[in-house]
Parts: C-alpha cells; sequence; structure tokens
C-alpha cells in the first residue's frame, strides 16, 4: 500500500513533454527556438508570456536543456515568493560564477510579473548586460505588468491557449495510456472546462478516473466533478426555450442553483447549445462540424429546435446569453444574470410574436 501511494504521479506531471516534437500547439514558438538552436543565436533573455497551464515552464525546461544545461545549471525561481530587491542582488551575484557542468546556466524565473519595482530595476542591469554563459528565461501569466525597459531587452514568446480540440484529444488520448476510456462528451466537457489549461484539463481528467466506479467515464461524471450541470437540465432548459415556456425555464435554473451549479460553466454550456441551433438554420452544410461535441442524444434534439422557427432560441436570445457570461462572478446571486437574459428574451419573443416591436418607456 505505501509502494503505491508513493508512486502515485500527477498526470500533469506524468505527461508532461520532454521535448519540442511533444510540445502541443505552440508550433509558432517551437520553430523559432528550433531555428535559434540551429544556427547557435540563442538570445540572452527570453519572456514567455501566456495563460496559466499553457506550458511556459515546460517549454522552458525543454529549451535550457537543447541550448546544453545540465540539470544542475538549471535554475528555477518562483517570483512570487522571490520578489524583493535583496533575492535579485542575490541572483546577480550568482550568475557570474560559472556553470558547474555545462556550457550554460539557465535561469527559469517564474511569475516574474510579481517582482516588486525596485526587483526590477535591479533585474534591468542584469539583463542589459548578462554574463555570456547566462541565459535567462523569464514566464509571466500578466504581460502588461512587466516593464517596457525588460520587455525590450527580451524575446517576447506568446503562448496560445490550446484549442478545445487540442484538448479534448490530449485527455483522450492520455485516459487511454491511463487503461481508461473517456467518452467523447465527457472529453469535450473537460475541454470546455480546462478554459484553455493543459493542466487544468489533466486535473479534472485525474478526478474522473480516480472516482469512476468503472474504466468509462461519461459526461456526467465529469459534470458532477466540475460543477456543471447534468445533460437532464440543460435539455430541461433548452427544451423550455424552445417551448417559450419562461416559468419552466427559470424552474431549470433554480434546480442547477439547488445542486451548486457552477453558473459561469452552465452559461458557457448553454450558449454552445444556443450558437449550435441557430448556425444550423443557416449552414446546414456544416451541421458535422457544428455538432461533433455532442452526444446522439443532444445532437437530434438541436437538428430538431433548428428547424423550429417559432421559438426563443433565437439571435436575441445569444446576444443576451453572452451579455450573462460577462457579469458572471458580479453578484453575490450567480444566477441572475442568467435570469434576466432569460427574463428579457421572453419579452422580446411575446412582442416579436404579437407584432409588436418593444418600446423603451
Amino acid at each position: 500500500m505505501d509502494e503505491k501511494k508513493s508512486q502515485f504521479t500527477a498526470l500533469y506531471r506524468k505527461y508532461r513533454p520532454q521535448n519540442f516534437d511533444e510540445v502541443l500547439d505552440q508550433d509558432h514558438i517551437v520553430k523559432v527556438l528550433k531555428g535559434a538552436i540551429e544556427k547557435d543565436q540563442v538570445p540572452h533573455a527570453l519572456l514567455f508570456s501566456g495563460g496559466r497551464g499553457t506550458g511556459k515552464t515546460t517549454v522552458a525546461r525543454i529549451f535550457a536543456s537543447a541550448i546544453g544545461a545540465g540539470p544542475m545549471d538549471i535554475y528555477e525561481i518562483d517570483a512570487a515568493s522571490n520578489r524583493g530587491i535583496e533575492d535579485v542582488r542575490e541572483l546577480r551575484e550568482a550568475v557570474h560564477t560559472l556553470p558547474y557542468e555545462s556550457e550554460r546556466k539557465v535561469y527559469i524565473i517564474d511569475e516574474v510579473h510579481m517582482l516588486t519595482k525596485d526587483a526590477f530595476n535591479a533585474l534591468l542591469k542584469t539583463l542589459e548586460e548578462p554574463p555570456a554563459h547566462v541565459v535567462f528565461i523569464l514566464a509571466t501569466t500578466e504581460e502588461d505588468k512587466i516593464l517596457d525597459t525588460i520587455l525590450s531587452r527580451c524575446q517576447v514568446f506568446r503562448f496560445r491557449s490550446p484549442s478545445r480540440t487540442v484538448l479534448k484529444k490530449a485527455v483522450i488520448d492520455i485516459a487511454k495510456a491511463e487503461g481508461f476510456t473517456l467518452k467523447s462528451e465527457a472529453a469535450e466537457l473537460i475541454a470546455i472546462a480546462a478554459d484553455g489549461s493543459f493542466r487544468d484539463a489533466l486535473g479534472v481528467t485525474q478526478k474522473v478516473i480516480l472516482s469512476s466506479g468503472d474504466d468509462i467515464g461519461d459526461s456526467d461524471e465529469v459534470a458532477d466533478i466540475i460543477g456543471a450541470p447534468r445533460k437532464e437540465i440543460l435539455n430541461k432548459l433548452m427544451d423550455s426555450l424552445a417551448n417559450k415556456d419562461l416559468q419552466s425555464a427559470l424552474k431549470a435554473v433554480d434546480e442547477a442553483v439547488a445542486v451548486s451549479i457552477n453558473m459561469k460553466i452552465f452559461t458557457r454550456l448553454l450558449l454552445e447549445r444556443v450558437r449550435a441551433v441557430i448556425l444550423l438554420r443557416y449552414v446546414p452544410d456544416q451541421a458535422d462540424k457544428l455538432l461533433e461535441g455532442f452526444g446522439v442524444e443532444e445532437q437530434e434534439k438541436i437538428r430538431k429546435y433548428a428547424k423550429e422557427s417559432a421559438t426563443s432560441i433565437h439571435s436575441h436570445l445569444l446576444v443576451r446569453l453572452l451579455d450573462a457570461a460577462l457579469y458572471n462572478g458580479l453578484t453575490d446571486l450567480p444566477q441572475i444574470p442568467l435570469e434576466l437574459a432569460l427574463i428579457d428574451t421572453f419579452g422580446e419573443s411575446n412582442s416579436v410574436a404579437g407584432g409588436v416591436a418593444r418600446k423603451d418607456k
């Protein structure tokens, strides 16, 4: 038992890319870094900017190894914990010592935007005239907080958030490698919840594997873990919208609140379905692409909704749901933006149905 516990490794660490070929969806960065190595034109300072879980630190480690820095000559510093001027002064002194086992020393400074102003100024002097054997890799999730004088002395690489398709394929492949089958709908839900983060996607995948009673994970299992609505509640809300039944729609939202569903995810999933219905009406030849993330039952429902003209599922609803998404998290009652969107939409529908245009009074 103790031996098994000691062997447990988080999936995001177990499947962390070990070389450039394993890095996903960052080809625009990998190509440039490879070219710098091949031409022996390695910048003395690089800035990796991008959202959390996009691979900044991982690529920094791969690049450090690729330019010949051994493990003893790669230093990782968390600027959130070492953010003062004294910490940077110690760093300035350390960079002048020669590498232990390599031609270069690489300093990876994570969350560099957390440095104090004085610490930034001290770091600037080091970046201006670094020793020939030192390479700095600065990583940040908030590039706008980095001084322009720092940015101007770095080669800046902006990591993009992985697409949902890439995340979905990644979690399916990794689950399979773990002897677990992740259904397509479940993988799609994980990709949505991960919000562009490989690390978050693998974190949810691991929870599904650990909590599942068998070797197959479905969307409802994922929904319970991330606070997303089960298909039943979403389908009930979509049916209410199709039938112009405001009372039932609000009851569906109330059910979601009663089981502590994350309203941000709830609204996002509703947006996905409403968007699919509307686009399917106008570009039916794109049906396969529009419906690929949904299960068979939901695909049939969306096709049915798309054929109905007298429905509350229209562009006005989509606009109001976008507004609701913007206001998510800005109130102590997180369901209010969605409730208002539904109420306003039904008011619009009734006006349109009755042939009367709404007017502000």
